[in-house]
């Protein structure tokens, strides 16, 4: 009498399901549910594959394996041997999370989510739970995690610390694209990718603390948002195994009045305001404390210069009128008080 193959009693998240007898007889019934794929397995290699609907076994819908059959004598009397196996088509949640570099060599920690669905169910049985012998959803889980952690430490390595952290969302966008294809390799799609966690140490986050823009102004990265997101990391199990929610907001913003910074006279380094000393060469800080800033080169000076250190520019912002002595406003051609033609000096 012809048996029914069939997933029966599928449990939610359950990804892959491996029919445990391996003798197929022709006139069998195979099964297979919505979102389902069955999947004829033999000899290290993926065969035939059947989507949803009750199919009768025979020669014409199972074309590869008979072609492997047909040189077996008596093939079509007797029951031939191979394994069915069973592949959820439904959306799946995985997890990452690992420890690699930035290409500076910051260590940089890392965990979030993926989702992802099986595309071409044939190529990820060949692959994966055939070429892996992975007949089970925590050990698929298990391989996939690894998987991307691989391919995401790689991709980050890619990319300088300011970068992950400033530049949070294109690359992500940038990774996802370049995971999307890691992905596609082995028959399965991504659908998206979100990073939950994200640190480095605190000797590196010490060094991106003062960062500049390309016009100069001075941004400064909110810790207290990166602690938070340490704290998270160090509580998760994302941190080993790819677990754990907490959502990283944009890490860098304008610095307040208190944490301006101040320009070293010997080196130009920026230093918090409160230095006393550059944190660069060590030269002594509180004298250029209110000193005045080159209007040509933006060089701070010492209080009282009247030429720029850096360029020679004059630094006072008024001169005296030859005539009557009036302080006219530098780079006036004329005087306002007398009407005298004015020469810069």
């Amino acid at each position: 009498m012809p048996k029914v193959i069939e997933w029966r009693d599928a449990r939610e998240g359950e990804m892959v399901w491996r029919y445990p007898v391996e003798e197929i007889a022709w006139g069998d019934n195979l099964v297979v549910h919505e979102y389902e794929a069955a999947v004829f397995f033999r000899d290290g290699k993926a065969y035939d594959v059947f989507r949803a609907g009750r199919h009768v076994l025979t020669t014409a819908n199972l074309p590869l394996i008979t072609r492997i059959l047909s040189a077996m004598a008596g093939f079509d009397r007797v029951p031939f041997r191979a394994s069915v196996i069973f592949i959820s088509l439904k959306q799946f949640l995985g997890r990452f999370g690992a420890q690699g570099q930035t290409k500076e060599l910051a260590p940089l920690k890392f965990y979030g989510s993926f989702w992802f669905r099986v595309e071409d169910p044939n190529l990820f049985v060949n692959e994966v739970v055939g070429g892996q012998s992975l007949y089970t959803t925590d050990g698929l889980q298990s391989f996939l995690r690894g998987y991307f952690n691989e391919r995401l430490i790689d991709t980050l390595s890619q990319y300088s610390l300011a970068e992950v952290y400033g530049k949070l969302d294109e690359t992500s966008l940038l990774t996802k694209s370049i995971l999307f294809e890691a992905l596609s390799r082995i028959g399965l799609e991504l659908i998206d990718l979100k990073f939950e966690g994200i640190d480095t140490t605190p000797e590196w986050r010490d060094r991106i603390f003062y960062l500049r823009t390309g016009v100069g102004a001075p941004e400064v990265l909110r810790m207290e948002t990166v602690q938070r997101a340490a704290e998270s990391l160090s509580k998760s199990p994302g941190a080993a195994l790819g677990a754990g929610i907490a959502v990283i907001p944009p890490l860098f913003q304008q610095p307040p009045p208190s944490q301006q910074m101040i320009q070293c006279p010997r080196c130009g380094f920026q230093n918090p305001m409160a230095s006393k000393f550059c944190g660069n060469c060590g030269a002594p800080l509180q004298a250029a404390v209110g000193g005045v800033t080159c209007p040509k080169c933006g060089r701070l000076n010492p209080p009282g210069a009247k030429f720029c250190l850096e360029c020679g520019s004059p630094l006072a912002q008024t001169l005296k009128c030859p005539s009557c002595g009036f302080e006219v406003q530098r780079g006036a051609k004329f005087c306002p008080n007398c009407g005298a033609k004015l020469t810069e000096g």
